[in-house]
């Protein structure tokens, strides 16, 4: 992640990021005890929860069940960011992450938590501004034909999947011949 934030032109340590989550369907041999039904979404499966920083490198994921609250997973996923990103100061995330988690980040962690709001006035689905960087991700996520639904038995597996293929990423981002910026 270091090389490619460096060959970017960016500091190789994060210092703001954004979190989201995104429900997927759960293949059959995925257990009960590790599966869930998202009720907003409407699907049987799993819950990727991830970190990113500003340009869409994976700091954490974490996987649970669709049923779980994106709050209550965000606490655990940002405290393990926090303590492997020293310098992470700043994490945009929507409104599904209001309430205590704000609160409790800044106190715990010296880590700000700022909600990105959706405008009243808007209709329909609108990316906002600094999310679509972590939209990139779970996009890029939905092309590994492995990740388009949850094949993994355990929950380990399924972050590691994930990771294999942010690594992938990261890989075509080093191999690319460097372009002047103009």
């Amino acid at each position: 992640r270091g090389q490619v934030r460096e060959k970017a032109g960016r500091d190789p340590r994060p210092t703001a990021g954004m979190i989201d989550s995104q429900s997927v369907k759960a293949d059959a041999v995925v257990g009960a005890d590790s599966r869930g039904f998202d009720g907003g979404k409407l699907v049987n499966g799993r819950k990727r929860h991830v970190v990113v920083d500003t340009l869409g490198l994976l700091l954490g994921v974490m996987v649970t069940g669709a049923d779980a609250g994106d709050r209550a997973a965000a606490r655990v996923l940002l405290e393990q960011v926090a303590a492997a990103h020293h310098r992470l100061a700043l994490v945009w995330a929507d409104g599904g992450y209001t309430g205590s988690l704000v609160e409790h980040c800044l106190a715990t962690f010296a880590l700000v938590v700022a909600i990105v709001k959706r405008s009243d006035n808007v209709k329909g689905f609108v990316v906002l501004p600094k999310r679509w960087i972590v939209e990139r991700l779970f996009a890029h996520l939905m092309r590994s034909r492995r990740l388009a639904r949850d094949f993994e038995r355990r929950v380990t597996s399924a972050e590691v999947m994930i990771y294999w293929s942010m690594t992938a990423l990261m890989i075509r981002r080093l191999a690319r011949p460097h372009r002047e910026r103009g």
